[in-house]
């Protein structure tokens, strides 16, 4: 069963049952491109419910619309909202057309709801029209950018949850490995002694800094130019619908939203969305090295630093028996690199903008979404099947300690940085404990060095004993 539109091109099919419309219909078929569609992300559904509900009170209370047509369409909105409309939304995540098939989408959906609220059929639109009602004061260039700032809001929420879940594993760990010594290294090579609390606690602040970075870009990022319409005059809005809308949109979400300085300038600046997507990138490259560190400490386990046990997920091999890796890292890992080839794209495409607009938009909004979800996906798998069952080696990595030439580096202050050397050198050359060296020389007494050695005084800045 089908209903027909039509639009300046000409005329469609469209399924009876779908609420959205021509124009949805036009980029469905046009736009056949990742497969990745707008309903995998339901923050931008989110978004355009919103900016639609903002929009329409506005033009309300500036008596553009009647009190009936708006009251349908808030209620179409707020079912949007629910996400029982989001298969409604097929068109492809990569679009031409500045967003418009994405606004159209959303205007098409929300006033065949309204109509139907009204007592109307789908495509009755001379009662509720997805262009004089739904897009009433707007361009998709100015509602559409509205609706990926709101979508990037929500997603990043839901990260930063992911990441202080993340966060609050690696403090666990902290707390549970507080005072077990571990060799810390630097160029890969013994350095000083630590702890695995110091470590862990290390992990979790580097995620808690990135938290507070992406929070504080992401309110950034709540600026707006409705009513600028097409290229920033403000051209088909009234006077007063700006502010109002504005206004209107920080009531409905609860969100700082604040409306842009100038409307000329902030039409074709995306500049936002690259300080976001570059805030994400820096979680990743982070992210990234934790991993390598992971890897690396549970390398082995016979041949390799073996300090750390990494939860066994899956066979790690077709040929080698027993063989299990650190798959979960590694996943995290190719997690990261795509999420930094992400913000390269959208540092392309906002560079890419010309004159009184960017037309690039959707593959920022594209990448971008994409990057916040592999990412948080991949958080949660890490912490579920990897951060939380770490166990450490503690004998082995004790012995690790005591045996390196780095904790001479602890005795500096007691005998001189060239005595130091110099049983170093001979503990490097003999395969000798620097440990036994100094007690066969009695520099020290064996009191003594214990003391020097003990965990508290080679993790933490003390004074230094006088013996």
């Amino acid at each position: 069963m089908y209903r027909i539109e039509s639009d300046l091109i000409g005329e469609l099919n469209i399924p009876a049952e779908a609420y959205y419309g021509i124009q949805t219909q036009r980029g469905i078929n046009n736009f056949n491109i990742s497969g990745v569609k707008l309903y995998n992300y339901p923050t931008i559904i989110k978004g355009l419910a919103y900016v639609k509900w903002a929009a329409v009170e506005a033009n309300g209370e500036l008596e553009l619309i009647s009190k009936e047509v708006v009251a349908a369409v808030v209620e179409a909105c707020k079912e949007v909202l629910t996400g029982t409309y989001d298969n409604q939304f097929p068109v492809d995540m990569i679009q031409g057309g500045a967003g418009t098939s994405t606004n159209m989408n959303a205007n098409e959906v929300i006033a065949n709801i309204a109509l139907e609220k009204m007592g109307h059929p789908k495509g009755a639109y001379q009662y509720c029209s997805p262009h004089d009602v739904l897009n009433c004061s707007q361009s998709t260039n100015d509602a559409y950018p509205a609706a990926i700032v709101l979508a990037i809001y929500f997603s990043n929420e839901k990260l930063v949850d992911q990441l202080k879940s993340l966060s609050n594993s690696f403090r666990a760990k902290a707390n549970t490995y507080r005072d077990v010594l571990k060799m810390g290294r630097t160029h890969l090579q013994d350095a000083v002694p630590m702890s695995f609390g110091q470590m862990f606690d290390a992990y979790a602040d580097t995620l808690d800094i990135e938290i507070a970075n992406l929070k504080a870009i992401a309110t950034s990022c709540l600026e707006v130019s409705m009513g600028a319409t097409a290229i920033g005059t403000g051209i088909n809005a009234i006077p007063g619908y700006a502010e109002l809308c504005t206004k209107k949109m920080a009531q409905i979400t609860g969100l700082p939203i604040k409306q842009a300085k100038n409307f000329i300038e902030s039409t074709p600046d995306t500049s936002g969305f690259v300080s976001y997507s570059s805030a994400v990138k820096r979680l990743a490259t982070k992210l990234s090295r934790l991993m390598n560190d992971l890897r690396m400490l549970s390398s082995g386990p016979r041949c390799g630093l073996n300090e750390i046990n990494l939860p066994g997920v899956q066979p790690g091999s077709s040929i080698m028996p027993g063989k299990v890796n650190p798959v979960m890292p590694e996943s995290v890992n190719q997690v990261c690199f795509k999420v930094i080839g992400n913000d390269l794209a959208v540092t392309l495409a906002s560079e890419a903008g010309q004159l009184q607009l960017n037309v690039m938009e959707p593959i920022i909004l594209y990448s971008i979404l994409e990057s916040v979800t592999i990412l948080g996906n991949a958080l949660d798998g890490l912490r579920i099947h990897c951060i939380d069952g770490i166990t450490v080696n503690e004998a082995h990595s004790k012995e690790l300690v005591l045996n390196s030439i780095g904790i001479v580096t602890a005795l500096n202050p007691y005998i001189g940085y060239e005595n130091s050397t110099t049983i170093a050198k001979e503990a490097l050359e003999k395969n000798r404990s620097v440990y036994d060296l100094i007690l066969e020389r009695n520099i020290l007494t064996k009191e003594q060095l214990d003391t020097i050695l003990s965990p508290e005084h080679m993790i933490y800045p003390q004074k230094k004993e006088n013996f």
